[in-house]
């Protein structure tokens, strides 16, 4: 068997079908389903039980998938190792960003990244939390940069920095002539919040479950942008929470609504994560090492407590 056949069964055992994997590898569906059958007749086993749809993996060949997960990830290895030996650093990298680092972060650090790394390939996706762990498990990302800790047992986390929460405070609000507030003062009953899928969402969530005042039977709103929220706050419907990045770029009017809190602030805890094999560890150095030389002089905070992203039950 070769390293080619094994990754048609990884694209079949993905998608569920023939004819979708073979455009993946970018191969014809009797090409792919020749190479697949090849392996079946030299194992003498069936992999793919066709007669289900969509198509399933027999109990043997789940075996085999998760095998031969291994055995291309190794081979990959091959060709990460003698790009580092020679230093090399280029080729793709996918990378996935949550939604509410993504608009933030990126614009910081993607000039000075290119530039200085002109032979790497950047493809960059916007994906919630689940979508990029389920991502960097199936090797369709080489990184991505999320809330944590996520306590994966496969994906590495690597801390690049803290970022507050920082409290938008509309004027009619009993809490608007505090310089700064504390957790108990949460009320999440009137907090309004990101749309389910958002682990900053969970984080004030978690947040708010530490204060006295934590009733979750009911949100006020719900909606996809910060943006939104805060032209909500402005019209006397509730409160909300932002990243300390994000109220950077406020106009000076809507920073006079901003309160921190007290210390220990609450924040999330950003960082770099990756598959543990490490593949292309040379171009996720680069990126962490860009990262920290731009972000240092943003997020100067150091007394913190850090809110999971992690779903309280």
């Amino acid at each position: 068997m070769t390293i080619t056949q094994l990754k048609y069964v990884l694209a079949v055992a993905e998608h569920k079908n023939f004819t979708l994997a073979a455009e993946k590898c970018f191969v014809t569906q009797p090409t792919l389903s020749m190479q697949i059958q090849k392996i079946e007749e030299e194992l003498s086993i069936t992999i793919f039980d066709r007669s289900k749809k969509p198509i399933q993996l027999t109990d043997i060949g789940q075996k085999i998938v998760n095998q031969a997960k291994n055995i291309v990830n190794e081979a990959d290895r091959i060709q990460d190792i003698v790009e580092q030996q020679k230093g090399f650093i280029g080729g793709e990298f996918r990378l996935g960003i949550i939604p509410t680092i993504m608009p933030t972060l990126l614009p910081m650090f993607l000039s000075n990244f290119i530039n200085k790394y002109p032979k790497v390939k950047l493809i960059i996706e916007e994906l919630n939390t689940e979508e990029i762990i389920t991502k960097l498990n199936n090797g369709h990302l080489d990184a991505a940069i999320a809330a944590t800790p996520l306590m994966e047992e496969k994906i590495k986390e690597v801390v690049l920095y803290f970022e507050p929460f920082v409290a938008y405070i509309p004027e009619n609000h009993e809490h608007f002539q505090k310089k700064e507030i504390e957790i108990n003062d949460l009320n999440l009953d009137e907090i309004l919040l990101l749309q389910d899928g958002h682990c900053f969402r969970d984080g004030i969530i978690n947040l708010c479950k530490n204060s006295n005042n934590n009733d979750t039977n009911r949100f006020q709103i719900e909606s996809g942008s910060f943006e939104t929220l805060i032209k909500l706050a402005d019209e006397g419907l509730g409160t909300t929470l932002l990243p300390f990045l994000h109220t950077l770029d406020l106009k000076e009017k809507d920073k006079q609504k901003l309160r921190h809190f007290v210390e220990p602030k609450p924040a999330r805890e950003v960082s770099l994560i990756y598959p543990k094999n490490e593949l292309k560890i040379q171009i996720i150095d680069a990126l962490r090492s860009t990262i920290a030389g731009v972000i240092k002089g943003a997020i100067v905070f150091q007394n913190v407590q850090i809110i999971s992203p992690l779903q309280k039950k």
